[in-house]
């Protein structure tokens, strides 16, 4: 089978439409008409249904995207390996995690990561509720926020990450700052929403702290995300628990009761087994937990400095 007809094919089925498919591969829409056309009279039979307002998969059409989907993700991985035989870290490397660790803690990393390996090509894949297959090549590595199972997978545990009590210093210019966790009965409390799941367990410990488990506090808000909560608290609306390395991202934050500690979450490096040789994912590694380390001793230096 030709494969440039395939790549047109799979690139139709993803755009819905030849004009569209013309414009992502550089292509007329009579050049993507008759690929589709050869390929069609290859097979005997029609990949795609046409009409007034588009184009539609046929039942065989659609049998033949989910191969041409698993072609694509097995070539990835292939070159993904190939690229491994050569001197230098070099090549194309995807790391997934959550919006709000990726978006805090990690991004904020890369660029030293990128002045190190400059041939390498980093791509971050920042989602939520939803975990990208490593073992199907959707991504090369992942920092994940609990201990997989799957026997396919190497894991490395990066770090813990603990939640503090933090509000801005606007905030407490207005509202006075709390001496006790007594006195948080009388601020608002920016807490996660229940109807989610929540990213650690009991991540609403801050409506009871100081008070007995079967009388909470009521909260001011809530919010379905860690991020949502860090904006809320920046913008001065309460006190919230939050990680340390979103507080480093905002210099108006200031952390309450630093002796007491919240509820923890392990952070985890993750690839597949088939790129455990990787130079990429190697130097990856050692960076990460180098940064880290070097993570750990800032926190402990500033809690010092604060005691």
């Amino acid at each position: 089978m030709d494969w440039n007809q395939l790549r047109v094919f799979a690139t139709v089925a993803e755009v819905g439409s030849f004009t569209g498919a013309g414009k992502v591969l550089n292509l007329s829409q009579s050049a993507v008409s008759r690929q589709i056309g050869a390929l069609e009279a290859a097979l005997g039979l029609m990949l795609f249904r046409r009409h007034a307002s588009g184009i539609i998969l046929t039942e065989p059409g659609t049998e033949l995207q989910v191969a041409v989907q698993d072609m694509s993700s097995r070539l990835a991985l292939a070159l993904s390996r190939i690229n491994e035989y050569r001197e230098q870290p070099e090549g194309p490397l995807r790391i997934t995690s959550s919006v709000t660790f990726g978006s805090g803690w990690l991004s904020a990393r890369m660029n030293h990561f990128l002045e190190q390996y400059p041939d390498v090509s980093v791509s971050l894949l920042l989602v939520d509720n939803l975990e990208l297959d490593l073992s199907q090549g959707q991504a090369d590595v992942a920092i994940r926020f609990d201990r997989q199972t799957q026997p396919n997978l190497v894991q490395r545990k990066l770090m813990t990450i603990h939640y503090h009590i933090f509000a801005s210093s606007e905030y407490l210019a207005e509202y006075g700052t709390p001496i006790t966790t007594a006195d948080l009965d009388s601020h608002r409390l920016i807490v996660y929403g229940d109807d989610v799941q929540a990213p650690v367990q009991n991540i609403n410990w801050l409506l009871n702290e100081g008070r007995p488990k079967n009388d909470p506090r009521e909260p001011a808000l809530r919010v379905n995300s860690v991020y949502g909560i860090y904006r809320a608290v920046c913008s001065g609306l309460g006190i919230a628990a939050l990680p340390y390395y979103l507080s480093e991202e905002a210099p108006n934050l200031v952390e309450l009761f630093p002796q007491i500690t919240g509820p923890s979450i392990d952070a985890y490096f993750v690839y597949p087994e088939e790129l455990r040789h990787s130079k990429r994912i190697d130097v990856l590694r050692e960076f990460l937990l180098a940064e880290v380390k070097d993570y750990r001793s800032k926190i402990t230096s500033r809690n010092v400095d604060a005691s």
